[in-house]
């Protein structure tokens, strides 16, 4: 698999990535822990070599079980996990009493870094990322306590996610990100008209989450499909987008059966081409994707190397343009203080 580089930094990775929200146990639905762990060792045989997780997927059980899945292969892949919100490690209440008020203060930072480095069996976090922005805190004190994790030798590089243009202005001011983390996928294009070109200009690497639609671009569901109190889309929204309503959800599904009807014609599935066109994006350095069995991860790797025509390009956004799907590709992305993990967009 090819190796793309971190903007202007000397960290490279494979461009799919393996991304474990999915693990964290309690957030996404039920999964099979063994199957997963099975995956990542897997997943390294066939040329992946980043793995993102975050102290808040579990919260905690999923850099756990990133540890124990990894074991002595740590030194084979790159290690992305993240931090900003207060959590309480009482496994006996639930996921959303667990995850307290965002922190990005020095001691903060400096003392979840270091939980991170311990459950993650590691004495160093190649990428260590702010996860969401701390708006009480400035920038230049929390990456003050990244720059000081990268002279103890804790990470090798810091970046961020969930940033918008202004925020990234800021932590450009402040010290030298290696990447921004957002929601990229065929039906989310809001990093197009900002974000991207910023990371292009200003040598930042971009990862998307979301890059198969958080299961949308699968061919996973169907009109019946429905989600249990377990998994945080039955909510509905989709970090600012109304994805998983009702009726987008089932205008989506409507989409991605063309879409897969068109990869099929190419002899690939919907989840190759959905990693493909997000690949395609030149500032794209890694397209995250999760992977909870060997299965999933088969199809996965499959996008590697697959470099999308003109054409099929044109024949994507021609679908979209028929089924009246909007993409949000105008809408450009703009954090709020009011919301935990939201961005602005309007259906």
């Amino acid at each position: 698999m090819e190796q793309r580089r971190f903007g202007n930094t000397e960290l490279t990775t494979s461009p799919i990535g393996f991304g474990t929200w999915e693990m964290s146990g309690t957030m996404y639905g039920e999964i099979d822990a063994t199957a997963a762990g099975r995956a990542v060792g897997a997943a390294i045989d066939h040329g992946i070599t980043l793995f993102d997780t975050a102290a808040v997927y579990g919260p905690f059980h999923s850099e756990r079980l990133l540890a124990k899945a990894l074991g002595a292969r740590r030194r084979e892949v790159t290690l992305v996990t993240k931090v900003c919100e207060r959590l309480n490690d009482d496994e006996t209440l639930d996921w959303r009493d667990r995850i307290g008020p965002r922190d990005g203060s020095y001691e903060h930072t400096i003392r979840a870094a270091e939980g991170c480095l311990q459950r993650l069996a590691t004495d160093v976090i190649d990428l260590l990322l702010i996860h969401h922005r701390d708006f009480d805190t400035p920038i230049a004190e929390t990456i003050g306590a990244l720059e000081r994790l990268r002279a103890d030798g804790k990470i090798r590089y810091y970046g961020v996610s969930n940033h918008d243009v202004p925020m990234l202005e800021e932590c450009r001011q402040a010290g030298r990100i290696a990447t921004n983390q957002l929601p990229f996928n065929l039906f989310d294009r809001r990093v197009e008209p900002e974000i991207l070109p910023w990371c292009a200009a200003n040598g930042v690497g971009f990862m998307s989450y979301g890059t198969l639609g958080f299961g949308l671009l699968t061919g996973a569901f169907s009109a019946d499909t429905s989600f249990g109190a377990d998994d945080w889309r039955s909510e509905g929204s989709a970090f600012g987008l109304p994805l998983f309503e009702a009726a987008p959800f089932r205008d989506r599904l409507r989409v991605g059966a063309r879409l897969a009807d068109l990869a099929a014609e190419h002899g690939r599935t919907l989840a190759q081409l959905a990693i493909a066109w997000v690949l395609d994006h030149a500032p794209v350095t890694v397209a995250l994707v999760g992977m909870r069995n060997e299965h999933e991860l088969r199809d996965n790797v499959g996008a590697a190397g697959w470099q999308l025509t003109d054409e099929i390009r044109a024949q994507v956004d021609r679908i979209f343009a028929a089924e009246r799907v909007p993409t949000y590709a105008g809408t450009p992305v703009t954090v709020r203080p009011d919301q935990q993990i939201l961005f602005q967009g309007e259906d």
